[in-house]
């Protein structure tokens, strides 16, 4: 696992008490955050491209969630979720498969519509930044060859070629899948492409 950028400390996750004063302001900032660093590629599948607030807002929740108020668990929520925060030079990402009409599948039926997904991280999925191709890195251990995860978490390593274009309004960025089963293609928004320079600047 690449370093991260800018490591969460215990003393940046606030307790129970404190979080319950802020949690409504920080959510709608997060919100709007995540809504600026999402993107779907096509009809079934979603990336939100992560960072340092993101991150924090889910071990906060998490914490909420859990009633974690022990120094030691309040740590494996950190260790858990921080391996999300983008390295040197990196994009990172939680990708979600994601089907519309999952609440009306039986248990087999769900299993089938997320394995059609199988090979994914097998160089299906790519970042373009004009003709810089850059191939999503994904985390190992969430997919089994009967079983395929919803959830995955995925890195772009990005060169300085890339990170060029991403700077040059003229130039398009765009998120490719080119799977067997599925393909899409998303052109990145202005508001995304600024979250992502911002991730590589550190």
């Amino acid at each position: 696992m690449s370093p991260v950028l800018s490591r969460i400390a215990p003393s940046d996750v606030k307790d129970l008490v404190a979080y319950e004063k802020v949690r409504e302001e920080m959510r709608a900032r997060v919100i709007e955050l995540k809504n600026a660093r999402r993107v779907a590629l096509g009809d079934n599948l979603t990336l939100l491209f992560e960072n340092r607030d993101t991150v924090l807002y889910q071990i906060q929740e998490m914490i909420r969630t859990e009633r974690i108020v022990d120094e030691g668990r309040i740590q494996d929520e950190i260790d858990a979720y921080e391996v999300l925060l983008p390295g040197p030079g990196e994009l990172s990402a939680t990708l979600f498969i994601e089907i519309p009409e999952i609440a009306r599948m039986t248990t087999a039926q769900m299993r089938e519509a997320v394995n059609r997904f199988q090979g994914l991280d097998q160089g299906a999925l790519w970042l373009r930044f004009g003709e810089v191709k850059v191939p999503a890195r994904f985390e190992s251990g969430h997919t089994k060859e009967e079983k395929m995860a919803a959830v995955h978490y995925v890195r772009f390593a990005v060169p300085p070629e890339a990170r060029a274009v991403l700077a040059d309004e003229a130039q398009r960025v765009r998120l490719t899948v080119e799977h067997p089963r599925y393909r899409a293609e998303a052109v990145l928004p202005a508001a995304l492409r600024a979250e992502m320079a911002r991730d590589l600047a550190g």
